[in-house]
């Protein structure tokens, strides 16, 4: 499949202010006891993310998706390019007011309480007492640790899903325009995912920006609106999953036995293979599925024609030779 770049003015986003906007972004490490290796972790790398909308980049392993948004938050340097942030060069003060940041593993002092890791996080942003006390229950409610057993209880005696979600807090607490979250559901449980997933969409609800890395693709799937893919520092795709993956909702199917004569006023490019009558369905899955049972046919498989994004990105990946790093 090629690459599948989709231009900024067919981005229904694009009409909104671009909140981040890179440009021949590229960044190179020395590496080596003599520094002589250099590595190469971003690729004349250029995007726009729009006012409130949820950005998903993906990649493998070391494809530099950390690298990129720490470049943007001014904790790594570029070696060439440039980007804005809300309008404005990287590293201006004023606008790292107006963001939030997650990292992948935050740490926290562990003998500090979930109350009193927001206290300190509201005096680095200098809020008023006055607005704490409104503002930290509100956070704790909206990740799910109001009660007071768990913020009263030391971060040390958190599991992961609550580091996660007391970091997602602190994250909030100066009410960002824009908040970055680096592999945000990583290494949580199913019930976790989902928790941290409401909270994105209630960030969305709110039309706030969000920025996220990721590679729990089927999470991705289910909250952006648009995506990009890195690897190997460079960017090969990005637009909305219809761009990417198309809009078709109809559904292919693999059968087994059943009559030819029927099957064919049933399904479109019917073929016989490995045993198996395969195509597409015309009509409706429920009237196949009834006719099926009515030749003692069974039915194989039933998934839609469109990829998911998970395929569609092992597609791109492949094609380009990519590997992946454990």
């Amino acid at each position: 499949m090629e690459s599948a770049i989709v231009p900024l003015s067919q981005s229904p986003a694009a009409e909104r202010p671009a909140v981040v906007e890179t440009y021949e972004l590229q960044k190179a490490y020395r590496t080596g006891f003599w520094l002589n290796q250099k590595v190469v972790s971003l690729k004349n790398c250029t995007l726009r993310v729009f006012e409130g909308e949820t950005f998903g980049l993906l990649g493998p392993n070391g494809a530099g998706k950390t690298t990129l948004l720490k470049t943007l938050l001014g904790i790594v340097r570029p070696n060439g390019g440039r980007a804005l942030l809300l309008g404005q060069p990287l590293g201006n003060r004023a606008v790292k007011q107006r963001v939030g940041y997650l990292p992948e593993n935050p740490y926290f002092y562990d003998y500090l309480t979930g109350w009193e890791i927001l206290q300190f996080t509201a005096g680095l942003f200098r809020i008023p007492r006055s607005v704490q006390r409104q503002r930290i229950p509100e956070l704790l409610d909206m990740v799910g640790l109001a009660q007071s057993a768990a913020r009263k209880k030391q971060l040390r005696q958190y599991s992961k899903g609550m580091l996660q979600r007391i970091g997602m807090a602190q994250a909030l607490m100066n009410d960002p325009e824009l908040v970055f979250l680096d592999e945000p559901m990583s290494g949580l449980d199913p019930m976790g995912r989902y928790q941290i997933r409401e909270i994105i969409l209630s960030l969305k609800a709110q039309g706030k920006t969000i920025f996220f890395n990721s590679h729990i693709l089927s999470d991705v799937e289910l909250i952006c609106d648009r995506v990009a893919i890195l690897a190997q520092g460079e960017l090969i795709c990005i637009g909305s999953l219809d761009n990417l993956l198309g809009t078709t909702e109809g559904y292919r199917v693999k059968i087994k036995g059943g009559n030819p004569d029927v099957l064919k006023n049933r399904l479109a490019e019917m073929e016989f293979r490995d045993g198996y009558w395969q195509g597409q369905i015309l009509g409706s899955p429920q009237d196949l599925i009834a006719s099926l049972e009515l030749m003692g046919a069974q039915l194989i498989s039933l998934q839609q024609s469109r990829p998911s994004l998970e395929e569609f990105f092992l597609q791109q990946l492949e094609a380009r030779g990519v590997r992946f790093s454990s």
